[in-house]
């Protein structure tokens, strides 16, 4: 159950899942994207006729609220997983006095369920530390048969008007402030004054679009990709630049290894945990602003380098597949409906 998006209509359906769709909102400086209306009385409703055996909730909004509530009230057990730092985002949108709030408004939430699930020992230390309990380490996957460094094509790179041998720098994610854009900016000009022909490709949509267009005709802005798609924009860069201190995780980070990328971010959340600095990819500490910009220019710049680090990348994210999760997540799932803990 989830709230409505632009584009629905285009979504492939799943014949494995029943998928419901509820009112929604625009979330704040994200107008595109909608977030759930709460809806305890549906769901009280639903599951008073066929109740599931555990309610897992995604989200921390008003309609993943509505859900952990009515499935208390319905003895149902409750699994809740924790994937956005929203106090660190709201420092991005001058909304630093939301952090304390946003943190005790998540605590009491996760802290009602039996468990939640955090993707890094990082993020579970922290949490831990606020006061969040039951907390269980499930990593992420990639699927490697789809990024690939198979994916690399001649004709895409030709439309981003690079040679064969001119390096590419790569950014996937939101366009957006909480994405350290600004660095990433700093670090490929660094890098372009020795490799005069290096170009920027990003790929992604947000609120920022706008102003880096403008500011930075030069750079290919690619938009929203996804799929095959998406994969072949991953394969034919070189390098990739991933400057934000504000993921739980961090997804890009493996996509990018397992399509062979050189890549470059904070040893921060999943680059911190899986990336083994100069052997598969390079990490600078988080905050380390001139560093980022120092590796990137070394990593541009040195092409034998870069070379070592893309062909490690792929064996480092060849060991990290989604059936492995899949198996943890079922696991812990079971564990919770075979043993339902007594909650507060």
């Amino acid at each position: 159950m989830r709230p409505r998006q632009a584009g629905d209509a285009s979504v492939a359906e799943d014949p494995r899942l029943s998928r419901r769709l509820v009112a929604g909102l625009p979330i704040p400086y994200y107008p595109a994207l909608r977030f759930g209306a709460p809806c305890a009385g549906m769901f009280l409703r639903a599951w008073a006729l066929v109740p599931p055996d555990l309610v897992h909730v995604a989200t921390e909004g008003p309609l993943g609220a509505s859900a952990l509530r009515a499935a208390r009230q319905r003895g149902i057990p409750v699994s809740t997983s924790f994937h956005t730092h929203f106090h660190r985002y709201a420092r991005h949108y001058g909304l630093s006095w939301l952090g304390h709030p946003a943190t005790w408004y998540l605590r009491q939430f996760h802290n009602r369920a039996a468990c939640t699930f955090v993707p890094t020992r990082q993020v579970r230390e922290e949490l831990r530390v606020q006061g969040f309990h039951n907390l269980v380490l499930l990593g992420r996957g990639v699927d490697v048969a789809l990024f690939s460094p198979t994916r690399r094509s001649a004709v895409l790179r030709r439309s981003w008007g690079v040679a064969e041998d001119d390096p590419v720098v790569l950014y996937v994610g939101r366009l957006a402030r909480e994405k350290n854009l600004p660095l990433a900016v700093d670090a490929f000009h660094a890098a372009r004054e020795s490799r005069p022909r290096a170009r920027f490709v990003l790929v992604g949509d947000g609120p920022l679009e706008r102003q880096l267009r403008r500011a930075h005709p030069d750079f290919v802005f690619a938009g929203r990709r996804c799929a095959e798609d998406l994969a072949a924009h991953y394969a034919s860069a070189d390098v990739f630049l991933f400057p934000s201190l504000t993921e739980t995780f961090g997804n890009v980070t493996l996509e990018a290894m397992a399509s062979g990328l050189a890549v470059l971010a904070f040893a921060d959340a999943a680059a911190g945990e899986i990336i083994r600095h100069e052997q598969d990819g390079l990490l600078v500490p988080p905050g380390d602003a001139g560093g980022f910009v120092g590796e990137a220019r070394r990593i541009v710049c040195e092409p034998e380098l870069a070379l070592q680090l893309r062909a490690r990348a792929v064996e480092t994210a060849a060991t990290r597949s989604w059936d492995a999760v899949g198996d943890e997540f079922e696991r812990a799932l079971l564990d919770i409906v075979n043993d339902p803990p007594r909650l507060r």
